[in-house]
């Protein structure tokens, strides 16, 4: 069988079309700027890299394209669209309602768009996206994968907040946790290569937007990401965990009202913010290279935050076995993971260096002699997407 995974963003569409008989990534994309006049497909035909301006609308003009192409015979993707069998959507924020992946019907979208409070710019998008793909194969099955799922096995004691109990009740505030398909993803994968499904891990998914999460016997015991993805470990532009009174403070201070605070906590912070560099950390690490302070200080600071986060979930794990390495950054900051580590020397972490020399490849870092493992595990949420997809569909 042959799984679309779709991924919408407030103005992106990024896909897969992946074979379940071997796992093959047949053909890939990221459509950019969907809405506007200069739209373009970046495609990836088994390798082959290509770009395709073409202008689509919104989401239905989108997927009608990707499906176009998937169908030129210069590609030799699919013949027919009945070769694809089902469609995957990530689906960012699942709330309460949902733990575990779901075959999409009216009642589902209908759950999912009671959620958009909780994620404004992703939910809707979402939506929009499982809309756009029955317009254009009303007959396909699609199942909703959910970046929330994952972290609903965190105890309340991990997902309360310490506000009045009724904004609970009444709005859902709490801690819900996000990157859940890559968080679930390397807690499979690393069981597979240690074969032992009982291990205690603690995940990084270090990237644009990052997060920690310690997973117990493959279930999530608490996550550093909040009620949204702006809480946790300081990240590209997004703040992390700060004093929640410094918020009415610059507000005062500056006049601003809460979509400009929102602004530049979510987009103006983060490497970006304390940099003053950039937001790409690659910026960011030629910066410290070269000795810039701004630069030296982003990043000290955010893998000390990060080794604060996992010397925390020690704690609500009762011990470690193994911490991974997940993310853009994570796969490739050979640099980042030696930061991060050296903190943790009195938990008997140990990274061997010319083990560490790696990008991209999954592979043990960790000193024979060290009492943590440790692992570099590229995530492939496209792939667990699929999977879950499969395994409804086939049920």
């Amino acid at each position: 069988m042959k799984i679309l995974v779709l991924n919408c963003g407030s103005s992106s569409l990024k896909f897969q079309l992946i074979n379940m008989d071997n796992n093959e990534v047949m053909a890939k994309g990221n459509f950019q700027r969907i809405g506007g006049m200069k739209t373009t497909l970046i495609l990836n035909v088994r390798g082959k890299k290509e770009e395709l301006l073409h202008i689509a609308r919104d989401y239905d003009e989108a997927i009608e394209f990707v499906l176009e192409v998937l169908l030129k015979p210069e590609y030799d993707v699919i013949k027919s669209l009945d070769e694809i069998g089902a469609i995957g959507h990530r689906i960012v924020h699942g709330g309460e309602m949902f733990s575990e992946s779901v075959l999409i019907d009216d009642e589902v979208i209908s759950e999912i768009e009671k959620c958009i409070d909780l994620a404004p710019l992703h939910n809707p998008a979402g939506v929009a996206g499982i809309r756009a793909a029955r317009n254009v194969l009303p007959e396909i099955p699609m199942v909703a994968v959910f970046d929330t799922a994952f972290h609903q096995t965190m105890p309340a004691k991990a997902y309360v907040y310490q506000i009045p109990y009724r904004y609970y009740t009444s709005y859902k505030i709490r801690k819900y946790g996000f990157h859940g398909t890559s968080h679930r993803y390397v807690s499979q994968r690393i069981s597979e290569i240690l074969n032992n499904k009982e291990l205690k891990v603690i995940n990084c998914h270090l990237g644009q937007g990052a997060s920690i999460c310690a997973i117990d016997a493959g279930k999530s015991v608490d996550t550093s990401m909040g009620l949204t993805p702006l809480a946790g470990i300081p990240m590209a532009t997004r703040c992390g965990d700060i004093d929640p009174a410094i918020i009415p403070y610059i507000m005062k201070r500056d006049n601003l009202g809460p979509e400009d605070m929102e602004e530049i906590l979510n987009k103006q912070s983060g490497a970006w913010g304390v940099s003053g560099v950039s937001s790409d950390f690659k910026d960011v690490e030629d910066g410290y290279n070269m000795g810039d302070q701004r630069s030296i200080l982003t990043l000290e600071s955010q893998a000390y935050k990060i080794a604060q986060y996992i010397g925390e979930y020690i704690i609500s794990l009762g011990g470690l076995d193994v911490i991974t390495f997940a993310g853009g950054v994570g796969e490739n900051g050979i640099d980042a993971r030696v930061r991060i580590c050296k903190y943790l020397e009195p938990f008997g972490v140990k990274v061997d260096p010319i083990k560490n020399n790696v990008r991209g490849k999954e592979t043990c870092i960790s000193t024979d002699d060290s009492k943590v493992k440790l692992y570099v595990i590229p995530t492939n949420e496209e792939l667990m997407i699929a999977k879950d997809t499969f395994d409804i569909v086939t049920k």
